[in-house]
């Protein structure tokens, strides 16, 4: 994967990634984009404070289930980079996810750093499909395809 650097500037950290994404405060689960290119992006997450993490279960635990939604943060960063655009977020969801092995039960402290990498495997201004892993310090979390619906706040009979 290539490294071009789209904010020479500015790194590329969890502040730059918040003003691009929906998510905010402690919904916004990425820290870092490492390495991007028009067909893929690979982010990471530090997993600090589980403990507070606001996606836990009841138990306190997160699930393994949860890497979907790193994959998911990592795809709407790499649509905001491959734009090029510095505006706000636009309206858009995750329609599916197909093809999901969860490797294991939960995510731990004990796999921080997480590396969430989405690959764009085709799509257009209004669909997108794409092919993600997040991987931990203990190994592989989860791996998968999803399909995002961009612009769905602008979507016309």
């Amino acid at each position: 994967m290539t490294t071009p650097d789209p904010t020479p500037h500015a790194p590329l950290d969890r502040e730059w990634i918040a003003q691009r994404i929906p998510h905010q405060f402690d919904m916004c689960l990425l820290d870092a984009v490492r390495q991007w290119s028009p067909e893929a992006i690979e982010c990471e997450a530090r997993l600090e404070g589980l403990g507070a993490h606001p996606l836990r279960a009841a138990g306190g635990g997160l699930g393994a289930v949860n890497a979907v939604e790193y994959a998911a943060q990592a795809m709407a960063v790499h649509g905001a980079l491959v734009a090029g655009t510095n505006d706000a977020p636009k309206a858009g969801y995750l329609a599916s996810v197909r093809g999901v092995n969860l490797h294991v039960d939960s995510i731990a402290a004990s796999d921080a750093p997480l590396r969430v990498h989405a690959e764009r495997l085709s799509g257009d201004d209004r669909n997108v499909l794409y092919a993600f892993r997040v991987v931990g310090a203990r190994g592989a979390v989860a791996d998968g395809r999803a399909a995002v619906v961009l612009d769905a706040g602008d979507a016309r009979p």
